[in-house]
């Protein structure tokens, strides 16, 4: 198992409101996650960290012998509380009125690999060499596409194609999508919409196959999104369970 993460500015803000995290237990399990903070002085930045500072925490004293049932409850909760957490600091802290963020998670062990999502951060798996998009967006275009009221080349040039329908913070109960996976993949990825507004999925695959270890693509990852404008904090978080030659 290999894994590394990386957050980045990018090239337009002045500060990134993004937070990342891969973490494993006693157990060999994975928790992967980045949170993609949004709101004024600099309260997206504490929405992210508050999200992913009780993840990695929790993950580490909670997450034993688990069932499937029993992890895909233990998401639910870990978003719910998150989500808890997020009002209770704007109600101690007026002036971050209005923060919140975007949560995308995979949870890993050796029998079952599920994803969480709330937003539009995005994880991926890589299957017999293909890179495919588990998480759906929770967006205003992506649900006027899935009502066929756009095309997805539309969508991708709209106005408003950045409004979200779903945040950790933005309503008082929150609905995590949860996504089962089967166990047939060698790698997953996750990453903020700072990547995938940049790079569409083939050229993110093109990237994953090429050569260079998990670091490097990694890095290649952010700095092609850079290169292309670097529009908005790129965070991406990679974990490669087999490698090549290496044994299933």
């Amino acid at each position: 198992m290999k894994t590394f993460y990386l957050t980045d500015a990018g090239k337009v803000r002045d500060h990134n409101e993004d937070s990342v995290i891969i973490v494993s237990n006693d157990e060999n399990n994975y928790l992967m996650a980045i949170a993609d903070g949004m709101g004024g002085h600099s309260a997206g930045e504490v929405a992210s960290s508050i999200a992913i500072g009780y993840l990695g925490k929790h993950f580490k004293e909670t997450f034993r012998n688990m069932s499937k049932v029993d992890a895909v409850n233990w998401i639910r909760d870990a978003v719910n509380e998150i989500n808890s957490l997020i009002f209770q600091h704007e109600k101690e802290h007026p002036e971050s009125k209005g923060m919140g963020t975007t949560l995308v998670m995979a949870v890993l062990t050796d029998k079952f690999l599920l994803f969480g999502n709330v937003g539009d951060s995005s994880g991926f798996v890589m299957k017999d060499g293909n890179l495919h998009k588990v998480t759906y967006d929770h967006t205003l275009v992506n649900l006027l596409v899935s009502a066929g009221e756009l095309t997805k080349e539309e969508a991708s040039v709209h106005p408003k194609k950045n409004v979200l329908m779903k945040a950790l913070g933005a309503s008082v109960e929150v609905d995590v999508d949860i996504f089962d996976c089967d166990m047939d993949i060698s790698e997953i990825l996750l990453s903020s919409d700072g990547l995938t507004g940049m790079l569409d999925r083939e050229q993110i695959e093109k990237v994953l196959l090429g050569e260079g270890s998990v670091e490097d693509k990694v890095l290649k990852l952010v700095r092609k999104a850079n290169n292309r404008g670097g529009t908005d904090n790129i965070s991406v978080a990679y974990l490669v369970r087999f490698e090549e030659g290496e044994d299933k």
